[in-house]
């Protein structure tokens, strides 16, 4: 049970963030912008993690200002750069194609694992990669039509994308060696905050703001696939490899696809279902114990 823990954090984490879209898709249907979401998001977070602080982590709260370098990486490197080169992308190509980029974020961590946290690179591992790859690919149904919307901006986003996705494992790591997962994910939101207010200007829009729909959403918005999936997530990355924990997240497009089934009526077809086959079989791969990994070589 007690390494299974850190794996149910990852994957509570990962069905969160699979949810994303419905609190997306209203908030766009109202009036924002990709970027005025994303502010919306980190903000109403920022809050969120505030006042649980207060209540219950004051001293969690205190950091060094020498460390605030390390919450500029999980909170610009990684929460900004990620939301801004994936908008860019989905803008500048088909969005199955952008996923499919985004969704290289694990093999950008079990890279940078094995180059700046000394994390082995096994065939397990580059077996699990390869395979939530393939299996991203195949649940966005990517077809040789889709080649044609290809270009380089969308290309070299799409990939940022994916790295940026990546560096909060790599940063929050090296965070975590030094604070409590609460400290990393309250000071994480708070520099994206700090970066994206002055950004998109959001003050503009403050009576809309204050619209019920807005309240409702924005504060949902904030609560389940941010703050509890990402105080999951890295309460779980704390007990856990980061190439593993990146891997286990890779369920997210798994749970997005059903949500789309379920909720909005697209479609899911037998590629589809392969493709969610291959992401959970690449995630127990990972997490077998050492003896049955070592039957299966």
């Amino acid at each position: 049970m007690k390494r299974l823990y850190p794996i149910i954090l990852i994957t509570i984490s990962a069905s969160l963030w699979g949810i994303i879209a419905i609190f997306v898709r209203k908030l766009s249907s109202i009036g924002f912008s990709s970027m005025e979401i994303v502010t919306i998001r980190v903000v109403t977070a920022t809050i969120l993690l505030l006042i649980i602080g207060l209540m219950k982590y004051r001293q969690q709260m205190k950091i060094q200002i020498s460390d605030l370098k390390l919450f500029v990486g999980t909170g610009i490197f990684s929460i900004v750069l990620f939301n801004w080169c994936y908008f860019t992308s989905v803008n500048q190509m088909n969005l199955s194609l952008a996923v499919i980029l985004l969704y290289t974020s694990p093999a950008f961590v079990t890279v940078l694992s094995f180059l700046f946290l000394k994390e082995k690179m096994t065939w397990v591992k580059v077996v699990s990669v390869t395979g939530t790859i393939l299996g991203c690919i195949l649940i966005a149904g990517v077809s040789q039509n889709d080649t044609a919307s290809l270009s380089t901006i969308g290309i070299i986003t799409g990939l940022g994308a994916g790295f940026g996705y990546a560096l909060y494992s790599i940063f929050g790591k090296f965070a975590l060696e030094k604070y409590q997962p609460y400290t990393v994910t309250f000071y994480t939101f708070l520099v994206a905050s700090v970066a994206l207010v002055p950004l998109t200007h959001l003050w503009n829009k403050g009576s809309l703001l204050m619209s019920g729909d807005v309240l409702i959403y924005g504060i949902g918005f904030g609560l389940f696939p941010t703050v509890i999936a990402f105080l999951c997530y890295t309460k779980g990355l704390e007990k856990m490899e980061s190439s593993k924990a990146a891997i286990i997240a890779t369920v997210e497009p798994v749970v997005a696809t059903i949500l789309s089934l379920l909720l909005y009526k697209e479609s899911f077809g037998m590629i589809q279902a392969i493709g969610s086959i291959v992401i959970l079989a690449s995630v127990i791969i990972v997490n077998l114990p050492k003896k049955q990994k070592a039957s299966i070589t």
